[in-house]
């Protein structure tokens, strides 16, 4: 071959590299229809419409590339570019993130919202950028619900119970606060868990537990409200400041963009769920009286004095305030 020819394919692989797009892999355990997956799949469509060719979003659901274990070290190690794990996920990398996990500290999502756009919540989405992972937004799920195999009434019907828990030492003390047994799974191995009986309830927003069936394996639900199941979506650090400019702007204003749109349609998803829940007749759903709710106060509320040190006072404080803000 000539060198002028040689010279020919040359520029032309690099002109066909040059216009290859950047590839987002976006990394989930939950389903489509879950509010995190409905944002990811609108991340998706924005993305590839605005940034024609330039980006490519690749969407991964229910664990179906990687579970919730490894979800974390697949994003440092970049085989995936964004995921979105709950809040109560993040305990190795920054404790102050556990302030979401303490029970009872929200009076409702509203509280919620108001705590991640202040300036505290703000600063938790750049606590973490010493460990490669920068965070990019807050997206909810819901409040949390109890279901078990036995009705929940009060604390002492929790106790002797088997409870999945995420990967969250609050979690776990929570649960033991009830004289309840804490057990970690994977959000993947839960449904099979719960029908086993290796554990015999757990916590979730009613999307996850009417999109997963859990309501099928789980006679009673509890509306307890009793904490919180939130996301923050968090990239690779190094590729996120590696992007162009121009690129990273966009994408910026992206994903702000379904921020919004995800957070306002939570509560509507969730509501959605819990009805089909009741429609399908498989679990008694069960309303606290103010009196039975303040003693499941009482129970699980010692728990904040335990990770005061660890959250800091000032971040505990600052969430507090955001219930009393309009």
């Amino acid at each position: 071959m000539s060198m002028l020819a040689c010279a020919a394919v040359m520029a032309f692989s690099s002109i066909a590299h040059a216009a290859d797009p950047i590839v987002i892999k976006f990394s989930h355990v939950v389903a489509d229809s879950t509010p995190k997956g409905q944002g990811a799949l609108l991340f998706k469509k924005l993305v590839e419409e605005k940034l024609k060719g330039k980006v490519e979003v690749q969407v991964y659901s229910n664990s179906s590339l990687y579970g919730d274990g490894k979800e974390m070290e697949a994003l440092l190690l970049g085989d995936v570019q964004m995921i979105a794990p709950s809040l109560a996920k993040f305990g190795q990398y920054t404790k102050k993130l556990q302030v979401f996990d303490l029970p009872f500290l929200f009076n409702d999502i509203h509280a919620v919202d108001r705590f991640q756009h202040s300036d505290t919540g703000k600063q938790l989405l750049k606590s973490m950028e010493n460990n490669n992972i920068t965070g990019l937004g807050y997206w909810h799920n819901g409040m949390k619900q109890l279901s078990a195999n036995k009705a929940l009434h009060v604390p002492r019907d929790a106790r002797g119970l088997k409870f999945r828990v995420q990967s969250s030492d609050v979690l776990d003390e929570q649960f033991k606060a009830l004289r309840a047994n804490p057990r970690k799974m994977s959000f993947a191995e839960v449904y099979q868990g719960l029908q086993t009986g290796v554990v015999n309830g757990a916590e979730n927003p009613w999307s996850n537990i009417y999109s997963q069936k859990f309501n099928e394996v789980q006679k009673y639900i509890t509306e307890s409200n009793h904490g919180v199941l939130d996301y923050m979506v968090i990239t690779n650090t190094k590729f996120w400041n590696g992007l162009p400019d121009d690129v990273r702007s966009q994408l910026t204003d992206i994903l702000a963009q379904v921020t919004d749109t995800v957070n306002a349609e939570a509560g509507e998803l969730n509501q959605k769920a819990k009805q089909s829940v009741i429609d399908s007749g498989t679990s008694e759903i069960i309303e606290l009286k103010p009196e039975e709710r303040a003693e499941w106060v009482k129970a699980m509320k010692p728990v904040w004095s335990k990770f005061e040190d660890q959250i800091g006072s000032d971040v505990i404080k600052a969430a507090l305030a955001a219930n009393d803000a309009k």
